[in-house]
């Protein structure tokens, strides 16, 4: 670092220790927040977060979000970027724009033998839902639930009579 910090919303990169997410032996990267004060504690909407993306592995399972979007911007190193069915090399000095509520996935993988390393961009929301159309899963944040959905008549497996009657029946008598 070549100046000192002293306000609690200014931090160095540098300073920052990486987290490792890796799992197996192909999802995975290093992880950085680098926006503390934008953490889920702080109720904050936005974040940011440097992402290293080591040779061989993938960033995360593809994915889209209803509510949030998120922009990824490439410092060094490249890339494969999938875009729904889509896939493009990427490197440094490319933006990518990932609007919520498009329905199409999107997801980093890094073939090539230099780390793919970027800063990404994006909303935090507490009702966010989002989508891996690869293998039905959903993500509810509000919940805290990954998981499959599975449809249903909004009435099936409600108790007949409804609760609400036996219920008020003793709150009235």
């Amino acid at each position: 670092m070549s100046h000192e910090l002293k306000l609690p919303n200014v931090v160095n990169i540098e300073d920052i220790e990486e987290q490792d997410q890796s799992v197996e032996d192909v999802w995975g990267t290093g992880f950085k927040p680098i926006t503390p004060m934008l953490d889920d504690s702080s109720g904050a909407r936005l974040g940011m977060n440097l992402t290293r993306v080591e040779k061989g592995k993938v960033s995360c399972p593809v994915h889209y979000h209803l509510n949030e979007d998120e922009a990824f911007y490439i410092l060094s190193g490249k890339g494969v970027f999938r875009y729904g069915e889509q896939y493009q090399v990427v490197g440094p000095g490319d933006c990518i724009s990932c609007p919520a509520g498009t329905q199409i996935g999107h997801q980093f993988a890094n073939p090539f033998d230099e780390d793919l390393v970027y800063i990404g961009a994006g909303m935090n929301t507490k009702n966010e839902v989002c989508v891996y159309p690869d293998t039905g899963k959903a993500m509810v944040r509000g919940l805290r639930t990954v998981g499959t959905l599975q449809s249903e008549d909004l009435h099936d497996g409600e108790p007949v009579p409804p609760v609400i009657f036996s219920k008020a029946l003793k709150t009235i008598n």
